[in-house]
């Protein structure tokens, strides 16, 4: 009996965390799973479970779906591609070569991740639009006779690939600064030239962090909404998440049938995930051995400035000139323009229309929804991450495991699918959080999940778990030796944590898109409404906002994170 009551102690923090995570992250996933089998989504009263059948797959296999299905492949291949030249190709500039400017080249690295994928394509939208883009009308205007259609195939894999290829990026970059110059050199005295080392020792020393970033990068354009939907809906490229909006969007719902296409869009990033696993744990690609690490620049010659210049180029694309375009169509005093030269007239350009939207209530509430949202999703989701973490790692409760498979699950599961599954969820469960800021909180928090998990489990692997037992042994209750001693050395990544997470609260839509109310609007939201009206003006101009609102939390992060370590330390 006692040996019972003290399994069942053990087991008792594993159960409690199974059933919350079992609500946030597994019960919105079993809900798409019968969705998808049955006649009818999921409703308050009735879940389903009585109509099961087969029917609604048969749409995988329309012509529809085949081609959102060929759509999304393709781009996310190319733009991954092209993502990844990108990104790598910057990460070497910045980490090993005697480029000009390596600073500088970081920044332009990251700086395209402050302007989330829907201000960007919406930028693009309206620099490239055939009929009135700015960059159209400045061909006219000097006599070119050139017309560039954002809203083709083409144009939706250059938005998509500008705007992922900072996260090829930060994890090459990481890998090619940490890399041990050792086996390079090694590779030099035994007659290897410059190119063959590169190539047969520093790029496949590297191939983790690319493999790693290559999949992130060909999932996250795969499940890619906003683009989707701002750049490929008017040109008529469709892809596997604007399908499942637009079923879901049909009259009536086809909710159903977009449970069975989510099905199909998340086994296709399982495969994916799969198969990345697979290469990279065949191999071993260990290059730290604990010493100190200087790497050695690596010397371009008469490539140095055209590389330089290159870099420039997807600043240029990336940043520049959405932001330029942004600014423009904010400031217009008409919504039409005809000619570049019209923005020159007097009176052409105007605060008024950002002073009017600066006091709008729509946008005093969105902008306060978005902050409590992303504010309470950081914190809790820190919060839960830790814990979980903890108890996988600093207990020997049964079924840690498990709690740590759910935890990465929403990984492989599109925001936008895992959005429709809590929305059933929440619309089932007999608990009034459905039309709140709540419900957006729970979303957020499920959604980066994973995210929170990681950046929490990499410090509480780097604290000794030693310290917190000799607290215990000196008689403080296990609690108060978590409180006053693990969590205040935890303190750096804790903090990173909570702004990661809130820099990727601010930016998502895909996740909010089915869970919101006229009352819970976020500023993704009201771009998108904006832009979905066809108010591009006010869109250009919540958008333009919605920008220096982040960059004023990524600055504020920079502030607070930099004090956090030097108390730290």
């Amino acid at each position: 009996m006692r040996t019972l009551v003290r399994r069942l102690r053990q087991g008792a923090p594993t159960g409690v965390l199974l059933v919350v995570l079992g609500i946030f992250v597994v019960l919105p996933m079993l809900f798409i799973a019968l969705a998808a089998f049955s006649d009818d989504v999921p409703r308050p009263g009735s879940i389903g479970l009585d109509s099961l059948s087969l029917d609604n797959f048969a749409i995988v296999g329309s012509a529809e779906a085949l081609g959102a299905l060929g759509n999304s492949v393709l781009i996310a291949a190319l733009a991954s591609v092209f993502a990844m030249a990108i990104g790598c190709g910057l990460a070497f500039l910045a980490a090993r070569a005697d480029v000009p400017g390596r600073r500088f080249l970081y920044f332009v690295g990251i700086a395209p991740m402050f302007l989330p994928s829907l201000v960007g394509a919406l930028a693009w939208s309206l620099l490239g639009s055939p009929a009135t883009g700015f960059l159209n009308l400045m061909f006219q205007s000097v006599g070119l006779d050139v017309t560039l259609n954002i809203y083709s195939m083409p144009g939706l894999i250059m938005v998509l690939a500008l705007y992922y290829a900072p996260y090829a990026f930060l994890l090459v970059h990481g890998a090619l600064s940490l890399m041990n110059p050792d086996l390079e050199e090694a590779a030099f005295v035994h007659g290897g030239t410059r190119r063959r080392t590169l190539s047969w020792v520093t790029f496949p020393l590297a191939l983790p962090a690319i493999l790693g970033s290559g999949v992130l990068i060909f999932a996250l354009t795969m499940e890619n909404f906003p683009v989707a939907q701002v750049i490929g809906n008017p040109g008529q490229v469709e892809t596997l998440p604007s399908f499942i909006y637009r079923l879901m969007n049909a009259s009536p719902s086809r909710g159903t049938e977009a449970a069975a296409v989510a099905i199909t869009l998340t086994a296709v990033l399982l495969i994916v995930t799969a198969l990345q696993q697979r290469a990279v744990m065949r191999r071993k690609f260990t290059t730290g051995t604990g010493k100190g690490v200087k790497t050695k620049l690596v010397s371009l010659g008469r490539w140095r400035w055209p590389l330089f210049i290159a870099a420039l180029v997807y600043f240029l694309l990336a940043v520049v000139l959405p932001i330029g375009a942004l600014l423009i169509s904010a400031l217009q005093s008409s919504p039409y323009v005809s000619s570049l030269g019209q923005l020159t007239e007097p009176g052409a350009l105007s605060f008024y229309m950002i002073g009017q939207l600066i006091l709008s209530p729509d946008f005093l509430q969105s902008a306060g929804n978005s902050a409590v949202t992303a504010v309470l999703a950081a914190l809790l989701g820190t919060a839960v991450s830790f814990v979980v973490a903890y108890t996988v790692y600093r207990t020997n409760s049964a079924g840690r495991r498990v709690l740590e498979f759910v935890a990465m699950a929403p990984l492989a599961v599109p925001a936008i699918v895992l959005g429709l599954g809590l929305l059933w969820t929440w619309l089932v469960i007999p608990l009034p959080v459905y039309g709140t800021v709540f419900v957006l909180v729970i979303a957020f928090m499920a959604v980066f999940l994973p995210q929170g998990y990681r950046g929490v489990t990499s410090s509480i692997l780097q604290v000794d778990r030693d310290l917190e037992d000799s607290a215990v042994l000196l008689g403080a209750r296990r609690a108060k030796a978590v409180s006053w001693v693990t969590l205040p050395l935890m303190r750096v990544g804790m903090v990173s944590t909570v702004l990661l997470l809130l820099m990727l609260c601010m930016r998502e839509l895909s996740a909010a898109l089915f869970l919101f109310t006229s009352d819970t609007r976020l500023l993704s939201i009201l771009i998108f409404d904006n832009y979905d009206n066809g108010a591009m003006q006010g869109a250009a101009s919540v958008s333009l906002l919605y920008c220096v609102i982040i960059l004023i939390i990524a600055l504020l992060a920079k502030s607070f994170g930099a004090k956090t370590v030097d108390g730290a330390r």
